[in-house]
């Protein structure tokens, strides 16, 4: 059985402590990224045309007989409508709201890939392979139950700095300007992802990591696996407090 050491706010060890058998789960990237996918694909909006788009004219065919194609034609001249080659016409294969996007994937599925996850976060290679600043730390990174009540993102970062991690929110901040056309989308910069905190209760904390640059917080309930890989890749960097490894070990195992 593994352990780890519980680190209290002010960077020193307070204890040492059994580490859940959680993180013991074999890496399985291929489960993660269909994890990963099928969250993404709940939050896509359906989108199609118009039912009627491009048949409000009165264009009828002229029929055969005339030379000219039996397109349809607007009334009282020569143009074109309605069909797809028209100016203002039809498309011919709009999309349409009745399309599934869902990417399903089965409960068993998404358990094995959620305890993976929570285990690649104490691989050291996998978490150096994603661009964490990680040097001489041992993972997974615990801190006392007090970490918790920390409201203010100063105190915050003086707590990162203690354990060793404040480099990695250095890091994130580095914002780059998209390439192509999604600076013109609402999406013109691009970040980095950096810690992800994870506790039991929310008494403060939540309000402090908003601040900080490429960090997300969430609760033990609310832990979910693209939290845990963005962009399907596992192996990051998250900060525990003691009574959601407490949790996570009563839950499972």
């Amino acid at each position: 059985m593994s352990t780890v050491n519980i680190l209290s706010i002010d960077g020193s060890i307070k204890e040492t402590v059994e580490l859940p058998d959680i993180f013991d789960e074999p890496y399985r990237p291929d489960l993660i990224k269909k994890a990963v996918l099928s969250l993404q694909s709940r939050r896509y909006q359906p989108h199609g045309v118009k039912p009627y788009a491009g048949y409000d004219t009165s264009a009828k065919s002229w029929g055969v007989g005339r030379g000219v194609s039996r397109i349809s034609r607007i009334k009282n001249g020569r143009r074109a409508a309605r069909s797809p080659g028209a100016v203002g016409g039809r498309r011919a294969h709009p999309p349409k709201i009745e399309k599934i996007f869902d990417e399903k994937i089965n409960k068993k599925e998404m358990k094995k890939a959620l305890k993976s996850a929570i285990a690649a976060t104490a691989n050291l290679d996998l978490v150096a392979l994603r661009g964490h600043r990680i040097e001489n730390l041992a993972l997974p990174l615990v801190v006392e139950e007090k970490i918790e009540e920390i409201d203010k993102t100063k105190s915050l970062e003086n707590i990162l700095k203690n354990v060793g991690v404040s480099a990695d929110i250095e890091r994130a901040k580095d914002v780059r300007i998209r390439n192509g056309r999604g600076k013109m989308r609402g999406r013109r910069y691009k970040g980095k992802k950096s810690i992800l905190f994870v506790v039991k209760d929310d008494k403060g904390i939540g309000y402090a990591a908003r601040n900080l640059a490429g960090a997300d917080f969430c609760t033990v309930d609310n832990l979910n696996v693209e939290l845990l890989a963005p962009g399907t890749d596992a192996g990051r960097l998250v900060v525990w407090s003691e009574s959601a490894l407490k949790t996570l070990k009563e839950r499972n195992g």
